[in-house]
């Protein structure tokens, strides 16, 4: 085929329409770069922070990794399944929403945001403990509360500038954050001492529920694996590489945790571990001599920790913008801006409540991360909780439809599985935890009372008199723009559409 040929436009378009067509292409996320948006979610800086986290259960913690594990991959091949059954951004908002209704798609929607944006606090908190091998070396307060702000708005800028460098940011920090954790899954292995260990389960409570509180943290390592369905209408061929990036980037991410945390267990005392703020760069440390490869470490984890920032940051505005285009968000989160479509004010509200909850929690919290690190985990497992069920619910009601007895059967194992294990996460956040957390979640309640009476052309909405009266059917949408679906196919919104949308005459749902 000659290049004339290849680059040939298809029968029926015109030139401009195979351009537009190749932009939004190249606008897309692929394989590679879906996985990566996985590992790079579920990779931040709370790996690196974890070990320290975990030492005061000791080495049953590994045991707790290893049930969290299984119970993360269930999950992945759960929202995998969910990706192909229900197309779109929105991911467990979208799943909760069209088998439970509207209620539970604002619940989910609500909790999940919240874990984002509190989440993406934990990450830069623990971005900050490597920051200071290098500067406020004391740990000052307020240096730290400086360095933490630097980490959560540099994201925000690159994501404010568009889908293409968002994934490009994405694939270079995923790889770069790779080589320590590798160096410490492999290499790190052959360095580990029995002694280091300390007593299997130092918490000084039952097996049991060592594993429980142990498994609540650990499961903080995992939250993002539900990514790629989050942004499934950024992503090319989404019923195919949806689930394939989220099953791949879970499985990638998992052998990298166990045997890294389980040499940094082995090569830094337990006495140490527990007050370490970089514990990767202790390790390594320990390994080589010197502080050189440390200091290696700790660069690695620190773009480790914008990576996932990144991601993280698109994700707080993806689902609260799907949310509001079906009314059960504020309309604010519908914006965009420039040709990119950018969701400029998701980006810049999530990273201004992650910026309050980081100064609060340093300013009152003595355990900053594992105290984010809870609440982001509780709020996290009701989306995954509502996207369980909802695999559940719609096996149950279709049956074996087009499907064999043994997948039939196989598909609602794992979907058990994956529901029980969102009820047992759930139990081991902790009476406190839980009882803050279903706070929050419930604050959404007001919320969602509001948005169904201000928004008019869903119901019958009342006048001054008490009367109610039949609103005038909504306009229909002029044009949706081409990521909230699964195919990207129109044009992009322009800034005229943009400032309509702002003052209420240019509506869409």
């Amino acid at each position: 085929m000659s290049g004339a040929e290849h680059d040939a436009p298809p029968p029926g378009t015109t030139p401009a329409d195979a351009v537009e067509s190749s932009a939004e292409r190249r606008s897309l996320f692929g394989l590679p770069a879906a996985t990566a948006l996985v590992v790079g979610s579920v990779i931040g800086t709370g790996v690196f922070a974890l070990p320290s986290a975990l030492a005061p259960y000791g080495p049953i913690a590994l045991v707790a990794f290893v049930v969290v594990t299984v119970g993360a991959l269930a999950l992945a091949v759960t929202f995998g399944s969910l990706s192909k059954r229900v197309s779109g951004s929105g991911g467990p908002y979208v799943y909760a929403k069209e088998a439970f209704g509207e209620f539970a798609g604002f619940l989910t929607a609500w909790s999940y945001w919240i874990t984002a944006w509190a989440g993406n606090a934990a990450i830069a908190v623990a971005w900050v403990g490597y920051v200071e091998v290098f500067v406020d070396k004391g740990h000052h307060t307020w240096g730290s509360i400086a360095i933490a702000l630097v980490g959560l708005w540099i994201p925000a800028a690159v994501n404010l500038t568009g889908i293409r460098n968002i994934g490009a940011f994405q694939v270079v920090t995923t790889v770069l954050k790779f080589i320590p954790l590798v160096f410490m899954a492999t290499v790190g292995l052959l360095f580990i001492k029995a002694g280091n260990f300390g007593a299997f389960n130092a918490s000084h409570t039952s097996a049991v529920g060592a594993i429980s509180a142990a498994s609540a943290i650990a499961l903080f390592s995992y939250i993002g694996l539900e990514t790629a369905s989050v942004a499934a209408g950024r992503v090319r061929d989404p019923k195919r590489n949806v689930a394939r990036a989220t099953i791949y980037g879970t499985l990638a991410c998992a052998v990298i945790y166990i045997l890294g945390t389980l040499a940094v267990f082995g090569t830094v005392s337990h006495a140490s571990l527990g007050s370490s703020t970089a514990p990767f760069t202790d390790a390594v440390n320990n390994i080589v001599g010197g502080t050189w490869a440390g200091n290696t470490v700790a660069i690695a984890a620190i773009i480790s920790g914008l990576g996932a920032l990144n991601g993280w940051t698109m994700i707080c505005a993806e689902m609260p913008m799907a949310a509001a285009r079906d009314g059960l968000f504020p309309r604010a989160f519908t914006r965009t801006v420039g040709r990119n479509q950018v969701p400029a004010f998701g980006i810049v509200s999530a990273t201004a409540l992650a910026s309050l909850i980081t100064v609060i929690s340093y300013t009152h919290f003595t355990q900053v991360f594992t105290e984010i690190v809870l609440l982001s985990v509780l709020t996290a497992v009701i989306p995954y909780l509502f996207s369980a069920a909802a695999q559940l619910y719609w096996l149950l009601v279709k049956g074996q439809t087009g499907v064999t007895r043994g997948r039939f059967a196989r598909d609602v194992t794992i979907t058990v599985l994956a529901l029980a294990f969102s009820y047992w996460s759930i139990q081991g956040s902790g009476y406190q935890t839980v009882y803050y957390g279903l706070f929050v979640i419930l604050l959404g309640v007001p919320v969602y009372i509001w948005l169904k009476r201000s928004r008019g052309e869903y119901g019958e909405a009342p006048t001054a008199t008490g009367q109610a009266i039949t609103p005038e059917p909504a306009p229909q949408p002029v044009a949706t723009p081409p990521f909230t679906t699964a195919a990207r196919t129109t044009r992009p919104v322009r800034m005229t559409a943009v400032v309509l949308r702002a003052v209420g005459l240019h509506r869409q749902h």
